[in-house]
């Protein structure tokens, strides 16, 4: 199995750490409102990622984190009048409902809240090894003259860390542009707008539940601790995290390409700085953006992007799976109705094929008309399949690939059915077949759309009238169509039919 390294710059063979153990941890989101379908894709390819490793018998690990303390919860929080980590728990839930509308189920979530003695004991490492540094008034910063390897993994340098910040990074004080906070500090002001239930209280000290903040203040959750009241910085939360659960190396780690530069190249700074081991991951792994109009970023930011929930109201999780899964993950996908449509299409056909496959009642092919050459023909189309399904995916799980080596069995097979010519048997292993590929791509639909049998046959009859060419009666048969309240549209799966509004 080959996967791209982005650390390295190249494809390199699959060698876990411990034999077919593999640890994996994906960044996730930032709960201060609904993910939109950028960030889906990245947490819909590393769920495939996670099924298929585990198909091809490794044992993974497979770890998220959810920051749920951040700037941007504080601030969103702040303008609805409600506390920060109410808030964030609330779309905590929001982004689960929306992975399990997807069918996203592999990863384990790890939330930094509950990782705050974690990081706490990181930040002290890298005090104590004389990586960090207290700016007044401010809080622990990391400072990069003493971590020589900065830019690995990105390629740039301390002197282009300009944009190395997040608003919690900036200060005219640090020592080098690019330092990043370690440990913000909360300005402890008279009026405490909440202070915690005494139970929950608590000063780090090895005793108690340290992962409870002491204080609401001034909206501001924050935590009373040996390194003054703060609350984590951005970068620090994911290896303490992964720290805890892994060590101070592990497997892969993946995200979308837009945290190789600041976060990705921070986590690498902070760990091999507290660890001093190397590398801190063997594997980086980035999925590519999705974009509009052909080369504009998807993001809240621009205001150009559609959310999971929403989509999921027009479109079923395999049509969603499907379109998320069919550009290579590296490559920039685009967003449009267009291309939707065109994955929906796909879906209902292969709704349409698994029908035909459960509707074959013949148990002996013997008594069906039947080619001599039948069952060794389908074992052929079984076996081309399942390896070119599986050259793909160990080819940097090259899903559009795997995806192409399926539609191909289903144009093959499609004629042996429309002839009669497969039996109750054969169908069967065709489905389990498709059912092992579903358990790592789920794309397949348990049910077919709702179409009478009537507009079935003229869709059929159509498709064959177009690809004779002959267009005048394939028109005709669409005009038949939409008089019995239905609309076609062609894409690069086959027919999607519609019911007219």
């Amino acid at each position: 199995m080959q996967l791209y390294n982005t650390l390295t710059k190249t494809k390199e063979r699959l060698i876990p750490r411990n034999n077919k153990e593999l640890q994996m941890f994906v960044c996730g989101p930032t709960v201060y409102d609904y993910i939109h379908i950028g960030n889906a894709r990245t947490f819909v390819f590393f769920d495939v990622v996670a099924k298929y490793l585990r198909s091809q018998n490794y044992e993974v690990d497979y770890i998220q984190n959810i920051t749920d303390i951040d700037e941007k919860i504080i601030k969103r929080a702040q303008e609805a009048g409600r506390e920060p980590l109410d808030w964030a728990k609330e779309y905590t839930e929001k982004f689960k409902e929306d992975m399990k509308g997807l069918g996203v189920d592999s990863p384990k979530y790890a939330p930094a809240t509950k990782h705050i003695e974690q990081v706490i004991k990181q930040v002290k490492t890298l005090i104590d090894k004389g990586h960090a540094y207290l700016l007044e008034n401010d809080g622990w910063y990391f400072d990069l003259s003493t971590f020589k390897d900065y830019g690995k993994l990105s390629g740039r340098t301390t002197q282009m860390a300009d944009d190395a910040v997040t608003r919690i990074d900036e200060n005219d004080k640090k020592r080098n542009k690019g330092d990043f906070c370690l440990w913000k500090f909360t300005e402890v002001r008279p009026q405490i707008s909440k202070e915690v239930e005494p139970q929950q209280m608590t000063v780090i000290d090895g005793s108690g539940n340290a992962n409870a903040p002491t204080r609401i203040i001034n909206g501001e959750p924050t935590w009373n601790t040996e390194l003054g009241w703060g609350r984590p910085g951005w970068h620090i939360e994911d290896t303490a995290i992964t720290e805890h659960f892994f060590g101070p190396q592990y497997d892969i780690h993946g995200g979308g390409q837009d945290l190789i530069f600041p976060h990705h190249e921070a986590e690498i700074t902070q760990q091999e700085s507290a660890s001093g081991k190397k590398p801190f991951v063997k594997y980086w792994m980035h999925s590519a953006f999705i974009v509009v109009n052909k080369d504009q970023k998807m993001s809240k930011s621009l205001g150009n992007f559609e959310t999971v929930n929403e989509l999921l109201k027009k479109y079923t999780k395999e049509t969603l799976r499907f379109y998320l899964l069919s550009s290579y993950y590296r490559q920039p996908l685009e967003f449009s109705e267009k291309i939707l449509k065109q994955s929906e299409a796909a879906i209902n056909r292969l709704a349409e094929f698994v029908t035909k496959l459960d509707q074959i009642k013949v148990s002996d092919i013997s008594t069906i008309q039947a080619v001599a050459q039948v069952v060794e023909i389908l074992n052929k189309y079984l076996v081309e399949t399942r390896g070119k399904f599986l050259e793909a995916m160990n080819n940097d799980f090259n899903t559009p690939e795997a995806f192409a080596a399926i539609f191909e069995m289903i144009r093959n097979i499609n004629p042996l059915l429309a002839e009669n010519k497969m039996s109750k048997k054969q169908a069967e292993e065709v489905l389990s077949f498709l059912k092992e590929i579903n358990g790592i791509t789920g794309i397949i639909p348990s049910e077919q759309q709702k179409i009478p049998v009537e507009v079935r046959e003229l869709v059929e009859k159509r498709e064959k009238l177009r690809q004779e060419k002959n267009y005048k009666e394939s028109d005709k048969i669409r005009a038949q169509l939409h008089e019995l309240g239905y609309g076609i549209e062609d894409t690069v799966y086959g027919p999607l039919v519609l019911r007219d509004h």
